[in-house]
C-alpha cells in the first residue's frame, strides 16, 4: 500500500527533528497542522520504546466553551496515541502587543513549564510554510526590519529547553491532506476567520490576492526569503554579540565608539542594552534606537518600560523616567 505523499512529507518533517530526546511535547490546538504533527511525531517515535510523546494543550479562555475544547483535544490525542496528554489554562495578557501577542506569550509559558513537568528536551510546534509566508508579509507590513521579516526560527531556546517548528516545509494544505488521508478530524478555530485580525485578512486577502495577480507560489518565495534571512540576521546579531563581550559597558557606553560600528551592528548592541536596561521589547522600535543613537549631551530620550537615555559628554547613560506628580 502506497502511504499518502502528504503524510510522508510530515512525517519525514518531524523525523529530521526528533534527534535523540527522550521525551517529546507536542503543543496541539486541535488544528490539521498541530493534529498532523503529533500523529507523525507518535508514528516515528512507536519503534522505540523509551521514547514518550506528550501531547498538550493550552486553553486561552478566550472563547466560549474553551474549557469543553481542551477536553475534547485531549481525549482526541489519547486516541493518536500520545503516551500522556494534559491541558493547562492561561491567562491572556492583552497588553500593548495586543490579544495575539499576548496569548502566544502565555502560550510558551505554558509549554515552559510543561516541558519542564514531564521533563521533556524538545517541544514542537506545528506552523506551517503558510503561517512563515504571513508572518513575513506581516513584518513587511509593519516595517519591522530584518529580524521579523527573517519571520519565524526553526527553532529556538526556550529555558534550556529546543523549541522545534518542523512544518515550515510543509503546506497548510499539507497537513489537511495528511490529516484526510489519516481519518483525522480537526477543528477549525473561529479566530481563523475573524477578520478583526491582521493575521486572518493576509491568509484570506492579501496573499490570495497576490498569487492571483503575481501568480502562484508567492507563499514558497516568501518563505525562502524568510530563510535566506536568518542566515543573514543570525550573523549580524551574533556580530554584535561580540561587540557587546569585547566591551565594558559597567560606566556607560560610548557614543562615538557606537558610531564607528556599522549601523547594523550599532543598532542592534543598543537594541540590546536597552532592554537589559528595562526597555519593553514589544513597545521598542527602530526609531527609538536610532534616536538614541543621534542623542546629544544634554538631551535625553524617553523609551517604553519608564527607562531615560541620555548622554553624559561622551556616554549614553540610562535611568528610570520620573513620572511629574
Amino acid at each position: 500500500m502506497t502511504l499518502d505523499p502528504a503524510v510522508a512529507a510530515v512525517r519525514s518533517a518531524v523525523r529530521r527533528c526528533l534527534g535523540d530526546a527522550r521525551t517529546v511535547l507536542v503543543a496541539c490546538s486541535g488544528g490539521a497542522d498541530s493534529l498532523a504533527l503529533l500523529a507523525a511525531a507518535v508514528f516515528e517515535t512507536r519503534r522505540e520504546e523509551s521514547v514518550r510523546v506528550i501531547g498538550v494543550t493550552v486553553d486561552h479562555g478566550l472563547q466560549a466553551g474553551s474549557s469543553e475544547h481542551a477536553a475534547s483535544v485531549v481525549a482526541q490525542m489519547a486516541e493518536l496515541g500520545a503516551d500522556e496528554t494534559a491541558t493547562i489554562r492561561v491567562t491572556v495578557d492583552p497588553g500593548p502587543g495586543g490579544i495575539e501577542a499576548g496569548a502566544r506569550e502565555a502560550r510558551y509559558a505554558a509549554l515552559g513549564q510543561l516541558a519542564e513537568h514531564f521533563g521533556a528536551e524538545v517541544v514542537l510546534l506545528g506552523h506551517t510554510r503558510d503561517d512563515q509566508a504571513e508572518t513575513v508579509l506581516l513584518g513587511l507590513a509593519r516595517g519591522s526590519g530584518g529580524r521579523s521579516l527573517a519571520g519565524m526560527r526553526p527553532g529556538f531556546d526556550l529555558d534550556g529547553i529546543a523549541v522545534l517548528r518542523p512544518l515550515l516545509g510543509v503546506t497548510r494544505a499539507q497537513t489537511e491532506a495528511a490529516c484526510t488521508a489519516e481519518g483525522i478530524t480537526w477543528w477549525d478555530d473561529p479566530h481563523n476567520s475573524d477578520h478583526g485580525f491582521a493575521r486572518v485578512r493576509v491568509r484570506q486577502t492579501v496573499l490570495p490576492t497576490l498569487e492571483n495577480e503575481l501568480g502562484p507560489g508567492v507563499a514558497a518565495a516568501l518563505a525562502r526569503t524568510a530563510a535566506q534571512l536568518q542566515a543573514d540576521t543570525d550573523f549580524l546579531d551574533s556580530y554584535a554579540e561580540m561587540e557587546l563581550a569585547s566591551s565594558d559597558f559597567a560606566a556607560g557606553l560610548s557614543i562615538a565608539e557606537l558610531r564607528r560600528l556599522p549601523t547594523a551592528i550599532a543598532t542592534r548592541v543598543v537594541r540590546r542594552l536597552l532592554i537589559e536596561a528595562g526597555a519593553i521589547a514589544s513597545e521598542l522600535t527602530y526609531e527609538h534606537v536610532l534616536a538614541v543613537l543621534a542623542v546629544e549631551p544634554g538631551k535625553e530620550i524617553q523609551l517604553p518600560g519608564h527607562l531615560t537615555a541620555y548622554r553624559d559628554r561622551d556616554l549614553l547613560q540610562f535611568r528610570p523616567t520620573i513620572t511629574p506628580p
